[in-house]
């Protein structure tokens, strides 16, 4: 019996987030490495049929013209993760994912993510129509010449600024009529990618804070082509800690009357984020989770700096300060230090398996049960990580 083949198509491919999810499936399937960090490879999960790590086949979109072994070695030597032998275990596997990597597009992606590489500007197009088209056009050459059962196309692009969505975004058909003559300011990068992939009845998944398929306009036609979506920004580290202590203020009613998170690191994310413009769309996702959990608003304030010699690693401190019994104040602070794409990784893939077990199933339309997985999550107000992990186990409940 022929084995099922998953294409997983990585929007920032190159990145680090794309390139240790490339590394990570190519040694998950050499048996090189264990499953840490898999939320999938937990028992509970064990009955659902998951695709295992050597039936996915990587490709991806990239506006810099790179090899995931270039990038890999970069991380390496930058940051001082992954280690050389296994970089040189997996080259194979990284070299055939890098010729399977084509041109992006930056319509839309604004001015800063623009910088950040030149590749395919020689035949960049001028419309937003023919952007989904040519990614549309690649996504079927990609399924076609690797014999593709689900493609699964998973946005870990850069941070696009905020988009302010306007009636034509509201109506599907209204949108793509738009499409022949909308340039830069109808559709962001993201969203361009979203269509392309939803249009042709493929697996989106969001795991930035950009806007991808988070219009009702797309929500729409998602439904037309019976496609499965899901997203919006992993939830990996700092954000991960707020929707887990959070409840506990909650729970044991303390006020909590400020909360306080500055977070420094280094990489293109940083360079990206240090643009005030693209660092509002991070902010966002990261500040509301504490509210939607206490039902209140305390004074927040959520501060990212760029840091360049910090390379893949994330420092976060946060400050809480809370009124206890007889209206003492008291205060907590943690830090929260972790590689940034080490933290993302393994999350991709779990979501990417998980989708996998929804297009077995023959299921269409929005995963809400992916929620624990994201700070913002499409179609779910919950924000309490304990609720959100439950909402997941019930699901397996009834899908295994």
């Amino acid at each position: 019996m022929t084995q099922r083949r998953v294409g997983l198509w990585l929007v920032g491919a190159f990145g680090g987030v794309g390139t240790t999810v490339t590394l990570g499936l190519s040694a998950l399937s050499r048996g090189l490495i264990k499953s840490t960090g898999l939320v999938t490879a937990l028992p509970d999960f064990g009955k659902l049929g998951l695709p295992e790590a050597a039936q996915f086949v990587v490709g991806g979109h990239e506006i810099r013209e790179s090899s995931f072994v270039d990038s890999a070695e970069e991380f390496r030597k930058n940051s001082g993760i992954f280690d050389a032998d296994l970089v040189a275990a997996c080259r194979d596997d990284l070299a055939a994912a890098s010729a399977r990597v084509k041109p992006g597009v930056k319509l839309g992606a604004g001015p800063t993510i623009a910088k950040l590489g030149t590749w395919g500007d020689e035949s960049a197009p001028r419309t937003a129509a023919e952007a989904v088209d040519r990614l549309e056009a690649d996504l079927a050459a990609f399924v076609k010449a690797e014999r593709i059962d689900h493609l699964i196309v998973l946005c870990v692009a850069s941070t696009e600024p905020p988009f302010q969505t306007r009636d034509v975004h509201q109506d599907w058909n209204a949108l793509n009529a738009a499409l022949a003559d909308g340039g830069e300011d109808l559709l962001p990068a993201s969203s361009l990618y979203a269509i392309a992939a939803l249009r042709g009845g493929h697996t989106y998944l969001n795991f930035t804070p950009s806007l991808g398929a988070s219009i009702p306009a797309i929500y729409q036609l998602a439904e037309s082509t019976g496609a499965l979506h899901g997203g919006k920004d992993g939830k990996t580290g700092e954000t991960l800690l707020k929707t887990v202590l959070a409840p506990m203020f909650a729970h044991r009613n303390l006020n909590v009357m400020s909360w306080v998170g500055h977070n420094i690191f280094g990489n293109r994310d940083g360079v990206v984020l240090d643009d005030p413009s693209n660092k509002a769309s991070k902010v966002d996702t990261k500040d509301r989770v504490v509210t939607s959990i206490l039902g209140y608003k305390p004074q927040t304030l959520v501060t990212i700096e760029y840091i360049p010699d910090m390379g893949d690693w994330k420092t976060a401190w946060d400050h809480i300060h809370f009124q206890g019994f007889l209206g003492t104040k008291m205060t907590m602070q943690f830090t929260w230090q972790g590689c940034d794409s080490l933290l993302a990784a393994p999350l991709a893939i779990d979501i990417a398996r998980l989708a996998d077990v929804e297009k077995q199933r023959g299921r269409r339309g929005l995963m809400r049960h992916l929620s624990c997985f994201f700070k913002g999550p499409e179609g779910v107000e919950e924000n309490d990580f304990f609720k959100q992990y439950d909402d997941l186990l019930r699901y397996v409940a009834q899908s295994a």
